[in-house]
Order: structure tokens, then C-alpha cells, then sequence
């Protein structure tokens, strides 16, 4: 059996059965949500988790299998579980604390606490008996950041001065990259290093290179694919899973460093990035999926189970593979293949990207000229995936020259102009994820911005 069929087989084997615990009575996120929590006047507590996320199993496992945990839920809450992959308007509104990350809602709407991780079972107990005996919000709830529009297209002198400063003092010059606890390679940071290295900044260079040397440590040795991040302030401390946006990120931007410096190690870490993504990310309808498990189960975490050769792990069964097929994540894909094809002349990459591409333009295009994120999302459309298909739809002309793709892309442009508020900015979603409290301000993330500039 081949290693990709292996994988989707084992992938449907590893469901929920391997992470099941006793466990609250979750629903789901719904538009009625506060209204039924008005009604029964009860809080409600959101559990934004992730397929893939170790913390997540941990807090399932211990924290949210506790009785008094349990009993105080079931009597004054309404507990929410939101796979946080699957709906990006909640994900992009509370990334900045998870994951996982717990959000205490009032009846209306307002945000009463929102915590970033793992909860420990004896600091949720006294979390929600003080929620209970004092609904305030806390320390944790804050004012939403608000994009005003630029008087000017252009930074001042000032604006780009702090900007660069706080751009300096976040490199480690010790290790390389840029924070200091947890350890992986800033996208933005390292895109900003690599144009100032191409226009000849010696500094620059070497904070790249730095940085690109020292997180070859992430990339799994044995089946390829980049772990997500190390911690305690060490590359080689890895947390397990494997993401499409890190393995998207990477292999972009080690064919990028090797374009530029032709060092073979370079290539050597693409490579090791697009096998992965090709062999095991990859469906046999020719779309990718979105991550897999950072452990293989309650009982086999990713320590034990990734110092393991090729053929130890198989015999212990895969962690689980997430199979949904979404627009934006099969986007950032896509991406990633074309730069490794501009630098590798790999045809085989090119290929298996017009093919996603392909599959995406039949199975997630809406007849509006947009993509929708999944098979079925309970909101949207969401700017992310039109933003991240049309980047994508670029590339592939670029790399090509097939003005098919070109034509495509300005379609997803047109779309993604319908999301322009008026006042400044562009929307997360077409739809809210709720009528009350916060939710009745529809999200506009900075980092959606971003996104948007640089692909119009």
C-alpha cells in the first residue's frame, strides 16, 4: 500500500475514537446561540480548539473530564466546541489567544474572559465559580483594535523609524528568528529580511540565513514536513504538528533563500517540505488537506512517537490527518509548490498545483466569482479563501504564463472588493457570526488588511 493511501486510510481509522473522554454536552456555534442563553440565563463558554492541537487533547483529557468542572458547566453554562480550522471568522477574532483559546460570553453577547492555552482542571473550577459569582468582565477583555484609514499611502519618516526599531529588537542574535520563548520562522519578518538581503543589506543577510539554518532543526527527518514550533527558547524542542500554512510558508520561502544564495541546503529543506505535502497533505482527489495530529494519541504523544524510525511509527498506526479540503489552505499550498517549481524547475510541483488549483476552481468557486471555504460553512464567504486562491491564481500565471489563470485571479480581485467597508478596511466575512454583543461589529483583522493590499 502506498504511503499516501496508507495515510488517508489511517486518517479515517484515527478519528475521534483515539481522543474520546468523558466529556461536557458541547453545541455547536449558531446564530441562536444568545438567544438561548438569554432565555435559560446562562453564560456561554467557547471552546475554540484545533484537529491538531496537543494542548487541546491535553485539556480534554484532564481539564474538561473533571467532575466539578462538569458540574459547574452544567449548571450556569452553555459549552461551545468550534474547530477553529473549520470557521475562520472565530478564528481570526480570537487567534491572539489560542490555541486553544477560552472565551466566557455574558447572555448578551459581551465578552466576560478570554484566555490564551491550557487550563488547568482547579484553575477552571475557580474561572467559572467567579464568573458565576461575579460576571464582570476581567482584565483579559479590551477594547478591539480599530483600522482607521491612512491619511497617506506612505509611512512617515516617525512611523517607519518605530516600525524598524521594533522589527530590530525582536531578532535573537544568539539563535536567529525573531521572538525568543517559542521558536519558528515569522513569515513576515523573514519576508522583510530576504527583499532587504536581495537589495544588498549585509545585516539582513545574515539574520536571514541565521534563521533559515537554524529551523532546518523543525523539519521531521524521517517523513519531512515542518513542525509547527519549538519551545523553551531552543530549536530543538519541537511541538509535533504539522500544518499546511507552516509547510506552505516554509517551502516557499527555503526556495526562495535558495533562489537567491543557491545554497543546496536550501533546497535540500524544500524538498523535504514538498515531499511531505505531496505525499501525505495530499488527497487523491488532488487537493490538500489541512494538518495532522501532533500526537498519536492520549497515550503515544508526539515525543515518544516522532523520535521513532519510518518503520516503528506505521506499526503504531498515523496520527490523525484532518481531511477537510479548504479553499484557502489549498491556496497557501499552491503558493508554496509554484516558488518551489521557480526555483527547482521541478515539473512534478507545477503539476500537482495546477491540479489543486483545478480542483478548487470546480469545488469551491461560488457563482459569484469567489470561493467559499468548505464543503459546507455554517457562515461566510470568508475573505481568506478568495484572498489566498486569487494570491495563488498570480502565481501559477506567473510561473506559466497561461493567461487562463490570470483571468481567474481578477475574478477572485472582484470579489474580494465586495468586502470593502466604506469607512476603512475590508471584512472578515460576508455574514456575522452573531447579532449580539461584539458580534454585532462585524471583524476586520489587521492582518486581513495586509493580505488584501498585497494582492490587489
Amino acid at each position: 500500500m502506498s504511503f499516501v493511501r496508507l495515510a488517508a486510510v489511517l486518517a479515517v481509522l484515527a478519528a475521534s475514537p483515539a481522543w474520546a473522554a468523558d466529556s461536557p454536552a458541547w453545541s455547536g456555534w449558531s446564530h441562536d446561540l444568545f438567544a438561548r442563553a438569554t432565555t435559560e440565563k446562562r453564560f456561554v463558554i467557547l471552546d475554540l480548539e484545533a484537529v491538531w492541537c496537543h494542548w487541546c487533547h491535553v485539556m480534554e483529557k484532564t481539564t474538561y473530564a473533571d467532575p466539578k468542572v462538569q458540574e459547574l458547566l452544567a449548571a450556569k453554562y452553555l459549552p461551545v466546541r468550534v474547530d477553529q480550522d473549520a470557521n475562520p471568522d472565530l478564528s481570526s477574532r480570537y487567534g491572539d489567544w489560542g490555541w486553544p483559546a477560552t472565551i466566557v460570553f455574558a447572555p448578551d453577547g459581551s465578552e466576560i474572559a478570554k484566555i490564551r492555552g491550557y487550563i488547568e482542571p482547579e484553575r477552571m473550577q475557580s474561572l467559572l465559580k467567579a464568573i458565576i459569582d461575579d460576571p464582570s468582565p476581567g482584565p483579559s477583555v479590551g477594547e478591539a483594535f480599530a483600522i482607521k484609514p491612512a491619511a497617506s499611502a506612505f509611512l512617515g519618516k516617525a512611523q517607519r523609524a518605530e516600525l524598524t526599531k521594533t522589527f530590530d529588537e525582536s531578532y535573537d542574535e544568539t539563535l536567529g528568528g525573531w521572538g525568543e520563548n517559542q521558536k519558528y520562522i515569522d513569515a513576515d519578518s523573514l519576508d522583510l529580511a530576504i527583499s532587504r538581503a536581495e537589495a544588498g543589506d549585509a545585516a539582513a543577510t545574515t539574520r536571514a540565513r541565521r534563521t533559515l539554518d537554524a529551523a532546518i532543526a523543525l523539519i521531521d527527518p524521517v517523513w519531512g514536513g515542518v513542525f509547527q514550533y519549538s519551545e523553551a527558547g531552543s530549536w530543538s524542542h519541537p511541538h509535533f504538528e504539522k500544518i499546511i500554512s507552516f509547510q506552505a510558508q516554509y517551502l516557499r520561502q527555503y526556495s526562495q533563500a535558495y533562489a537567491q544564495w543557491k545554497d543546496p541546503k536550501y533546497l535540500a529543506a524544500a524538498r523535504d517540505v514538498e515531499r511531505y505535502l505531496t505525499e501525505v497533505l495530499l488527497s487523491p482527489d488532488g487537493a490538500f488537506y489541512v494538518s495532522q495530529d501532533a500526537d498519536l494519541n492520549h497515550d503515544v504523544d508526539g515525543h515518544t512517537y516522532y523520535a521513532l524510525p519510518d518503520a516503528a511509527r506505521r506499526k503504531l498506526g498515523l496520527p490523525r490527518i484532518d481531511t477537510n479540503l479548504y479553499a484557502r489552505e489549498n491556496g497557501w499550498a499552491i503558493s508554496g509548490l509554484v516558488a518551489y517549481y521557480d526555483a527547482s524547475a521541478d515539473p512534478k510541483a507545477l503539476a500537482i498545483a495546477e491540479r489543486a488549483a483545478k480542483w478548487v476552481l470546480a469545488n469551491r468557486a461560488l457563482p459569484d466569482r469567489g470561493f467559499r471555504h468548505g464543503d459546507k460553512d455554517r457562515g461566510g464567504p470568508f475573505l481568506g479563501d478568495t484572498v489566498a486562491m486569487g494570491q495563488a491564481l498570480l502565481d501559477l500565471y506567473a510561473a506559466t504564463g497561461d493567461r487562463d489563470w490570470l483571468a481567474s485571479a481578477a475574478k477572485a480581485g472582484d470579489f474580494v472588493a465586495t468586502f470593502r467597508d466604506e469607512t476603512g478596511g475590508f471584512f472578515t466575512s460576508k455574514t456575522s457570526e452573531g447579532t449580539a454583543g461584539v458580534f454585532a461589529k462585524p471583524a476586520k483583522l489587521i492582518d486581513d488588511q495586509i493580505q488584501v493590499a498585497r494582492f490587489m
